[in-house]
């Protein structure tokens, strides 16, 4: 194939790309702030679900757009499908944000939240991996490095958020645990855990003073850091597009 024919079907590709990238980095905050929102306040009611889902359908859209680059690319394209599995499932699970809102007492909703939550963060977690990948596979190598730096810090904030939510469950549920293991001899441990959490401020007063605070900086940094990237990356496509396009 000639070089022109090559620039020919590489424009639109890129063109699809940069609007992925747009999506995706106006989708990120207003995903976060609209689901604090609708799950802590009455601001959104009026509208339902509709602005949770709306936020959801932009990051989704915003990876099915990349597709259309290298879709040859055999790890690209599996850093993509990984991306897009749980932006799918924040897609299904978000009206449940909103009727938790409503039915806080509902168990199937608190379930339904809690999966959001965790698609969520994997959803992050998947989105900075495909942006390494993507970084790769573009001739600057400043922006490589950075990428690799950055989402590798990425990657171990979001480890220390998944320990938090996990530590946070435990802790939770500790008097359920502690009833359901009577029958196998274990409620005596139970009970000396709770005994010594609640004993102690910095295990069980303080976590649940500050657990909200520890774990919205270990996502707002990484959505931040995400976001810096993907403009960046926006950018150096768009250097690039109208440098070979003025030649």
């Amino acid at each position: 194939m000639s070089e022109p024919d090559t620039k020919t079907d590489l424009m639109p590709a890129l063109g699809r790309m940069v609007q992925g990238l747009s999506a995706l980095f106006w989708g990120l905050p207003l995903s976060l702030i609209i689901g604090v929102q609708t799950a802590r306040t009455d601001w959104l009611s009026a509208f339902g679900p509709l602005p949770i889902l709306a936020a959801t359908t932009m990051l989704l859209y915003g990876v099915h757009q990349l597709r259309f680059f290298q879709p040859h690319e055999r790890v690209w394209i599996s850093a993509l499908d990984r991306a897009r599995l749980p932006a799918m499932v924040n897609l299904g699970m978000a009206p449940f944000l909103y009727w938790w809102h409503r039915m806080p007492e509902t168990a199937f909703f608190s379930c339904a939240v809690a999966v959001l939550v965790v698609s969520a963060l994997v959803f992050l977690l998947n989105l900075n991996l495909l942006v390494c990948q993507l970084s790769a596979m573009l001739p600057d190598i400043t922006l490589r490095q950075e990428a690799r730096f950055f989402t590798s810090m990425n990657r171990f904030l979001l480890a220390a958020a998944f320990a938090y939510i996990a530590l946070d469950a435990f802790l939770s549920h500790l008097p359920a645990l502690a009833h359901a293991s009577d029958r196998f001899g274990w409620g005596p441990f139970f009970a000396g855990l709770i005994t010594l959490a609640k004993s102690s401020p910095l295990i069980y007063l303080t976590f649940d003073q500050i657990k909200l605070w520890t774990l919205g900086l270990l996502v707002l940094l990484p959505v931040a850091m995400t976001m810096a990237l993907l403009w960046k990356i926006k950018e150096t496509i768009m250097a690039s597009v109208f440098q070979s396009t003025s030649h």
